[in-house]
């Protein structure tokens, strides 16, 4: 491909990106839905709306496929991302706190009657744990590779548990669209799980083997 084609493609897989993340919330902001509920609950779910459209870039930042966000800079970005992703649970869960207190207490002790809010939960405490360790990894001397690999099992339990969480509620989210993001936050989780854990591991390991002396 030739160089003058290179920013057209990049803006192309871009705009791509941004809208199976931005469809759904549109959607999600046009449904009839809103009128019948309180400014508490319409920021509390929006914010987990936006906590699921932005999973969609999470792992592809992290495995840097996004044109002009690899290496150093799409890491720097999946960081503050990062984030972002738990300043919205916190105030996904303020906001049906302010709502409905004794729901979402029996939510967060895992005695509700929905079964959706079991995986929310796991997924909550996966990013707040993310979160966390990703502050301290270096203070309590969390070796990198450990770190990688606590991170890999963390986000894939943050993935699937929004997923099934998202699926199972009946809310202002589209059903169509809600489903297509949910498929492409786990197509994109699942491809840069399996590049940068077991592909890129394996081609290293290879590579290391091929070069030693008596294999020219």
């Amino acid at each position: 491909m030739s160089g003058s084609h290179k920013p057209m493609r990049g803006l192309l897989i871009w705009g791509a990106v941004l809208a199976l993340m931005a469809v759904p919330v549109a959607y999600a902001a046009a449904s009839p839905l809103l009128s019948y509920r309180g400014g508490a609950y319409i920021v509390g779910g929006f914010a987990g709306i936006f906590c699921l459209a932005l999973m969609v870039l999470q792992p592809l930042l992290a495995a840097g496929y996004l044109p002009g966000a690899g290496g150093p800079r799409g890491r720097l970005w999946h960081r503050w991302l990062g984030g972002m992703l738990t300043a919205g649970v916190v105030l996904h869960v303020a906001g049906l706190y302010v709502t409905s207190p004794p729901d979402t207490l029996d939510a967060l002790l895992l005695v509700s009657p929905t079964p959706f809010s079991v995986y929310g939960v796991a997924a909550m405490w996966a990013v707040l744990l993310t979160a966390l360790l990703a502050g301290l990894r270096r203070r309590i001397g969390l070796r990198p590779r450990l770190w990688q690999q606590v991170h890999a099992v963390l986000a894939l339990v943050i993935a699937v548990s929004t997923v099934v969480h998202a699926v199972q509620i009946q809310g202002a989210m589209e059903p169509v669209t809600k489903w297509g993001l949910c498929l492409t936050v786990l197509a994109a989780t699942g491809a840069a799980l399996l590049d940068l854990r077991v592909l890129k591991p394996l081609r290293r390991w290879r590579d290391r083997r091929d070069t030693r002396p008596g294999r020219a």
